[in-house]
């Protein structure tokens, strides 16, 4: 169990490129381990968030015994916020990643000068993008929650990750936790990614992976179709959304290949690091 950082810069227009060519691809229609056609896994996905929005982070936390608070705590250090930055969170529909970059945003404005950090307030923007409206509905009650329902750095955007309503390069950077292996088209997703990043933009990916030690393993997949499916139908009532998300897991490739991978490591997270040129 990993969490593997993968770091490359690329000339424009490679990434795209290299995606589309990618076997990422013949994964797009699948629903766990049901084949199904295109148009239909979008709604198939939606009904799984929708019915799961209301108890994601506390079955988050059950899923993962609370590592995925490590894991997005370590995505957020390698993104590396500063005051003024403008983020695209994505598939981000809770607040979990937006608050903490928001968070470590605020650190560094508390470390710099009063009127400095004045005048940066009202630069930075970071978008919690999320094509559903559930999830976004939990985030914006979170925030109010944390006191930040006023909060105008943090922008709430219903949109689709394979076809953003952003400007070309306008993007200092861009993060998705736990998303992109619920989409259609994993490699439209990229393309959109490297599309609004500015030259120097940070893409990071955060997914489950494989484990892959045998004795591990076997106990992660009795934890995996055997506890989290149970846990869902006894927290949630829904034991088929969690059942797929399980399965969801399973189907997504261990790894994107063609990267260097670096050998840090923390159980089952594999985080992806790709800075634009």
């Amino acid at each position: 169990m990993a969490l593997r950082l993968a770091t490359r810069k690329f000339r424009s227009k490679l990434l795209p490129a290299m995606f589309l060519t990618s076997p990422l691809h013949s994964h797009a229609t699948s629903f766990g381990f049901k084949e199904v056609r295109e148009e239909e896994k979008s709604k198939m996905v939606g009904n799984v968030f929708s019915s799961v929005a209301k108890n994601y982070d506390l079955m988050n936390d059950l899923m993962s015994a609370g590592l995925h608070r490590l894991w997005k705590d370590r995505l957020v250090s390698k993104l590396n916020p500063f005051p003024g930055m403008h983020h695209l969170d994505v598939a981000g529909g809770t607040g979990d990643v937006a608050f903490r970059i928001l968070e470590n945003v605020n650190s560094v404005k508390r470390r710099a000068m009063q009127d400095l950090s004045n005048s940066l307030q009202e630069e930075t923007q970071i978008y919690v993008c999320d094509i559903n409206p559930n999830m976004l509905n939990v985030g914006r009650k979170r925030a109010m929650e944390r006191g930040l329902g006023e909060e105008k750095s943090l922008i709430w955007v219903a949109g689709d990750a394979e076809a953003l309503n952003f400007e070309d390069e306008s993007m200092d950077g861009y993060t998705i936790a736990f998303g992109i292996r619920n989409v259609t088209h994993i490699e439209k997703v990229l393309a959109e990614a490297y599309r609004v990043l500015k030259h120097g933009g940070r893409f990071l990916c955060l997914e489950l992976s494989h484990v892959e030690l045998p004795v591990f393993k076997e106990l992660y997949d009795y934890y995996s179709f055997s506890v989290i499916p149970a846990m869902g139908e006894l927290v949630a009532g829904d034991r088929e959304s969690y059942q797929y998300l399980v399965e969801s897991i399973r189907r997504f490739p261990p790894q994107m290949q063609g990267f260097r991978r670096l050998s840090t490591k923390i159980l089952s997270g594999e985080l992806l690091l790709f800075i634009r040129d």
